[in-house]
């Protein structure tokens, strides 16, 4: 995969190969999964015409972000990577990488991070304190929760307050709205993630929502991917939007369906499946607020 993405000299030296796989380059799933959100906010604060700047900053702060975001995670766990086999392979976990390197480069991406938001204004630098603080602990939280998903969906969603603040210096209330449903939707589609490592989690003593939800994880996703639905109900209407996104809603709420389909048996593949179909989820939504704008000009 990686050399596939990547020139071969420039994953020639072991340490940027390990690098690469520490982001989870080769695996840019995290990425979209941040984005599409990140891009609904900058959208909707901006009544559709967002600027190149924002759109440069926040676009690559996504990058950077979910990069350190997979570093630390992996630095967190690597004493457990090797026990769980969808994450044995891990630069970590193999001794491919030192945690020497994966410290120094989460330094690094995190210095990036701080110049990227220090072109925006100081409202967004403050919030972006927040962003840091739960890309900082997540990673822990399997510990001491059956909730880290929770965690994880704050994390996911902060961009959208950034977003806000950035384009028009406010946070206002129906931007909230936006980002409980962004937390909705990512709870529900990392427990589908946490279904694929359920029993090794078990073996490991690692928390998860898919744990903590048993045999009822399929009715309470279900419930939350309704619950996120009308959500976005609801922000269509606080942001006097019209048809094109509610179509996207629609679209959305046919893939949450597929979803459930796919987990009916409860095998990792399908699981692993569902979780990845997250991303077109994303991508119609944002089809719709697009749209939105471009047939109704604000």
């Amino acid at each position: 995969m990686i050399k596939s993405l990547f020139p071969a000299a420039l994953i020639s030296h072991p340490s940027i190969h390990a690098s690469i796989k520490l982001m989870r380059w080769d695996r840019p799933i995290g990425i979209f999964l941040v984005l599409w959100p990140t891009l609904w906010a900058l959208w909707l604060a901006s009544e559709g015409i967002p600027r190149w700047q924002e759109m440069f900053i926040f676009v690559l702060g996504v990058i950077v972000m979910r990069s350190a975001g997979c570093v630390i995670n992996d630095y967190a766990d690597r004493d457990i990577d090797g026990h769980i086999e969808r994450t044995q392979n891990r630069p970590l976990a193999t001794g491919e990488a030192s945690t020497t390197l994966a410290l120094g480069l989460f330094a690094g991406l995190i210095a990036i991070a701080l110049v990227l938001v220090l072109l925006t204004n100081t409202k967004t630098v403050i919030t972006a304190i927040g962003a840091l603080g739960l890309t900082v602990i997540y990673p822990f939280m399997k510990r001491y929760t059956y909730m880290p998903q929770l965690i994880l969906g704050a994390a996911f969603a902060w961009a959208i307050p950034m977003a806000f603040t950035a384009v028009t210096n406010t946070l206002p209330k129906p931007m909230w709205t936006l980002y409980l449903g962004v937390l909705v939707w990512t709870l529900t589609y990392d427990t589908f993630y946490a279904m694929v490592d359920r029993e090794d989690d078990l073996k490991v003593g690692v928390k998860s929502t898919a744990i903590l939800f048993a045999e009822n994880d399929r009715v309470i996703t279900g419930a939350l991917q309704v619950f996120t639905l009308i959500i976005l109900l609801t922000v269509g209407s606080s942001f006097d939007l019209h048809w094109p996104y509610y179509l996207g809603v629609i679209g959305a709420g046919a893939l949450f369906g597929y979803q459930q389909w796919l987990i009916q048996d409860r095998s990792p593949a399908h699981c692993f499946t569902a979780f990845l179909n997250n991303n077109w989820v994303g991508m119609v939504i944002f089809t719709g607020i697009l749209f939105n704008y471009l047939l109704y000009p604000a």
